[in-house]
Formats: C-alpha cells, sequence, structure tokens
C-alpha cells in the first residue's frame, strides 16, 4: 500500500567494487582525481568509519541489501547465493510504491566461477558432507533454475533478462563479472555497438601488459564501450525515463570497478604515473608478530597466487603499476558518476533524491606489503566509503564529516527511516538518521566483521572463521580454530603496526575488546522469525 502525504524522497545509491576509502580525493588521496565525487560529498556527510559488515563481495552486498550479517542472512562466503524470498530493503521499497531499478553488477548469485583445483580439494578434505547439508531446499539447482539467473554462461548466447521483483528489483540491466569483458547484458549492449568484449578483451588481446602481474594491463575496449559507460547510459536511461513516473524511484548503479583485473581503456592507463604514487602505510612494516600466513606471503613476496582474487604480498614496482591502473578506473568511474549526477539535475530530479556513495568492501592495495583481500582485517579492506547527501532544504544543513561508527546493514534502517518504508523483523542494522540530521554524533560503540571461508592459505588451513570487533580503543581479530590473534591500539598505532596480542602489558585493552567481541556476536542472534504462541 503507498502511503499518502508529502511525495517521498527518491534514492539513487551508487556503489563501487572493491574500493577503499582512501582512494579517492574526498578521501585523502592527493594523487587520483575524482572531482565528481568529491563534490558529492562537500554537498553530503561523509562518514570517515564506515566498515563492512564482511570484508567480501557476495556477503556485504546481501548485507546491503538485507541489513543483516551474514551469520543470518547466510550467504556467509562468495559461493553461496542470497535467498531469493529474502526480505531486502527493494521489496520494501516496492510494496510502499517505489519503483526499484539496479544497473550494473549484483552478485545475489553465483557467476559461474569455480573454486580452484587445490580450494576444492582442501574444501572435501576437511568437508566431505559439501553436498549434503542439514538445511532443506527444495527448489531445484541447475541450469535454468533459480540460483543461475548471474550465471556468465546462462548470459552468453542469447539476452536473459531477469525475473520481476529480483530479490526486490522490478527491472535489471544486468553485469556479470569484473573487468573489461563481463558478462550479462553488458555483452549484448556491446555487441550491438560492433563490438565483442570476449573477443578483444584481456590480457592476451592487449598490447601493454605489465610483466610483473598479468592482472595490469590496457584493455583493448574502448573507454565508450567500457563496462562502466554501459552503466552511466543506462543509469542515464532510467533517470530520463523517471522524470515521467508520479511514484518515486530507488535506483542501484553498480560499478563492477575498480576491482581487479585493473584493465583501464587507452588514454586512463596512462593518467597516473607509477613513479608518482608513493609507498603505502606499512608496506616494509615488520611482521614478525604478524599471523603465520601474513609471514607466509611476505617470504614469498612478489609472487601472486594461482588463484587471481586471494591476498599476496607485492613489491615496489608491482604496487605502483597496479595503483597507477586502479587509479585510471577510478577516474573513469567518476566521470560516469558526473555523467549520471549531471541528468539527475537535469530531470529536475536533484531537489527529490537522496545519493549515497559507498563500497562492497575495501582493498588491501599495498598497505602493509599485502595487496587484494581475503584473511586480513586491517582497516584498508573493512573500511569503506560512504557518504550521504540528503536532497532539499536539508541538504544546506547536514553536511561534514562524522566519525561516527557506522556498519554496512545500517544503510538498510536508514534509507528506510528516510523514505517511510516500513520495517521488517529481524533487521541488525541499527539507522543512524540522528547523526544524519544532527541530533547525534555517536552511533555505535562496536562493530562487527564476520569472514567465513572454506579455504585457507598456508600458515592458515581451512576451514577459516574471522571476528573481528572495532571500536574508538582498537582492533581485535580471533581466528577460531587457527590459534591466531591480532589486538590493536588505535590511540598509539592508528595504523595497526604492532600486533600487541598476549602482551601484558595490553592485557586490559584485550580483555575489554574480547568482552566487546562477545557481546557484538551475542547481539546477532537471528530474530527473524517471531514467536506464535507461549509453546
Amino acid at each position: 500500500m503507498t502511503p499518502q502525504g508529502p511525495r517521498r524522497p527518491n534514492v539513487l545509491l551508487i556503489i563501487a567494487d572493491q574500493l577503499r576509502a582512501d582512494h579517492l580525493g574526498f578521501g585523502g588521496n592527493g594523487i587520483v582525481r575524482t572531482p565528481n565525487l568529491d563534490a558529492l560529498a562537500a554537498r553530503g556527510m561523509v562518514f570517515e568509519n564506515a566498515t563492512v559488515a564482511n570484508p567480501t563481495c557476495m556477503p556485504n552486498r546481501a548485507s546491503l541489501a538485507t541489513g543483516r550479517w551474514p551469520s543470518a542472512h547466510g550467504t556467509r562466503c562468495n559461493g553461496i547465493p542470497l535467498d531469493p524470498e529474502s526480505r531486502t530493503v527493494m521489496r520494501s521499497l516496492a510494496d510502499s510504491g517505489y519503483r526499484t531499478i539496479a544497473v550494473g553488477k549484483l552478485h545475489h548469485q553465483n557467476m559461474g566461477w569455480e573454486f580452484e583445483p587445490e580450494q576444492r580439494e582442501e574444501i572435501l578434505a576437511t568437508d566431505p558432507l559439501l553436498l549434503d547439508s542439514a538445511a532443506h531446499d527444495a527448489r531445484p539447482r541447475g541450469s535454468g533454475a533459480w540460483d543461475r539467473w548471474e550465471d556468465r554462461e546462462r548470459h552468453g548466447g542469447r539476452f536473459v533478462p531477469l525475473p520481476p521483483d529480483y530479490y526486490g528489483y522490478s527491472q535489471v540491466d544486468l553485469v556479470v563479472g569484473h573487468g573489461d569483458h563481463p558478462g550479462g547484458h553488458y555483452l549484448h549492449w556491446a555487441r550491438e555497438r560492433g563490438l565483442d568484449p570476449e573477443a578483444v578483451g584481456g590480457p592476451e588481446r592487449s598490447e601493454v601488459v605489465y610483466e610483473g602481474w598479468d592482472q595490469v594491463y590496457r584493455t583493448a575496449v574502448p573507454a565508450e564501450l567500457h563496462p562502466s559507460a554501459y552503466i552511466g547510459e543506462k543509469a542515464v536511461e532510467h533517470l530520463k525515463d523517471a522524470a515521467g513516473h508520479d511514484a518515486p524511484f530507488f535506483l542501484f548503479v553498480s560499478f563492477p570497478d575498480p576491482h581487479h583485473p585493473f584493465s583501464p581503456p587507452a588514454g586512463y592507463d596512462t593518467l597516473y604515473d607509477p613513479a608518482d604514487i608513493p609507498l603505502p602505510l606499512g608496506f616494509e612494516q615488520d611482521h614478525s608478530r604478524s599471523p603465520g600466513h601474513i609471514r607466509h606471503l611476505m617470504e614469498r613476496r612478489g609472487e601472486p597466487g594461482s588463484d587471481p582474487t586471494m591476498t599476496w604480498a607485492a613489491t615496489e614496482e608491482q604496487y605502483r603499476h597496479a595503483a597507477a591502473a586502479q587509479y585510471g578506473l577510478i577516474t573513469l568511474m567518476d566521470e560516469q558518476i558526473g555523467r549520471i549526477l549531471d541528468e539527475l539535475e537535469a530531470q529536475g530530479l536533484a531537489e527529490d533524491t537522496i545519493v549515497v556513495f559507498t563500497a562492497d568492501h575495501g582493498d588491501l592495495f599495498g598497505d602493509h606489503g599485502l595487496m587484494l583481500k581475503h584473511f586480513s582485517h586491517y582497516r584498508a579492506v573493512t573500511t569503506v566509503p560512504l557518504v550521504v547527501a540528503l536532497p532539499g532544504a536539508e541538504a544546506q544543513q547536514r553536511t561534514g564529516r562524522s566519525a561516527a561508527l557506522v556498519s554496512s546493514p545500517d544503510l538498510v534502517p536508514t534509507l528506510m527511516e528516510l523514505t517511510g518504508a516500513a520495517p521488517f523483523r529481524g533487521i541488525q542494522g541499527r539507522s543512524f538518521v540522528p547523526v544524519l540530521r544532527g541530533t547525534a554524533t555517536a552511533h555505535r560503540d562496536a562493530l562487527l566483521i564476520e569472514e567465513d571461508q572454506p579455504f585457507g592459505l598456508p600458515g592458515l588451513p581451512g576451514p577459516v572463521r574471522m571476528r573481528t570487533v572495532v571500536t574508538v580503543e582498537g582492533r581485535l581479530t580471533r581466528y577460531f580454530g587457527a590459534g591466531e590473534t591480532e589486538l590493536y591500539d588505535h590511540a598509539a598505532d592508528p595504523g595497526e603496526l604492532h600486533n600487541l596480542a598476549g602482551d601484558p602489558g595490553h592485557a586490559g585493552l584485550e580483555r575489554r575488546l574480547t568482552e566487546a567481541l562477545v557481546a557484538s556476536m551475542a547481539a546477532l542472534a537471528d530474530e527473524g522469525t517471531a514467536p506464535t504462541a507461549a509453546a
């Protein structure tokens, strides 16, 4: 039922993939050029301590949709599709009269990538009942089934529209994957314009490939047919269409960049000189007190793993070349975001639209000598950019920066409160509208970060269960089952360069953070199902 009364605000939610908070101009980066996002930040509220519920794509994207932590919504790691009947913010908005549209990468279901052989071997060795779960799901799986809507292979031969009410979206323009030749609806859009990304994309068809890492190259796909350009074009089309409707809209715009491979098109690959990029925090730090798997990676510095998604330790040259390429992709994305925001203004929608920018998770990207993600909860991978720009009269008063501790699931109840959508049982996030409206400065006392992986690394055998708590005092990470702990004092060591776990001089800090961790984990007990009787 659509609520009566004044027109409710539209929502434009823009998300980047694997973007750390300080790889943006407004995030303090003095090299990368992001004028459009910087302008958005200047007219919105920047949250400097926005943290993910899980530093992995599928789990945290599901948390951004449901307002729940992975241990509650079930997508604990990549490879577990979100239940298609889940209550999501999109579904609640649609039920209350919003037109709900998505453009770009969703990743609520598997994209088709398989485990590396050694990963599958390890999983089966530690979990021989991998395919025989306690939970029963009668829905069919496999070709054409409910969990194959984002499978890259399914979209290769022909255009496959997604079903209505896809996790709450009434319309989706889909991108599947990353880099310069992803699949999905983008593939057919490019082919209609005379380019087959599968025929020209990838390092093997590039004229410029960095020899130090095959994930860094110049794509042969031109900028105007790049996936980021597709997303910009489709978002603009939807904004033009929205101007002709009375119903408010929720438009989710999701860029697959700047996730690796770092493959900017010509003109963007040379925007930044690797020699101009300084080494990041702790690049040469002493890891003698770091967990065993981190020490193992550092002993093999300069050797990317066989799985291109896994954490590894880079040399100075490898880091600088990757950063220069990634910055090019960020600038390309920023230009497309500028195109979208300009259209919002041109259609007369800006005064009625909440604009949010964030990322699904960060990237170690050289901090502590490491690259990419997984098996580490340093701030670079767990802290994400978050800007919320309110529309109309409120916009003039709700700008600046906030040090409040907020988590990705908090965005769901925040948007529901701002739009007037009815809440649903089981939301674990907390609305930070009081911070946006200036009636509060603090939000949470502690932030909980989960990570579960069915496989491990040398020095950290799988399955891996990591739990982290972050407070204003510091960060504590426990590797359950592996006997590893990390403890950092943020007052004395904000860069997390010195692991204090087990240090008698910091026993008080370790005790307080352990208590905060236990309390945070207990608070996430799933309450999504209500009791209906006393017995």
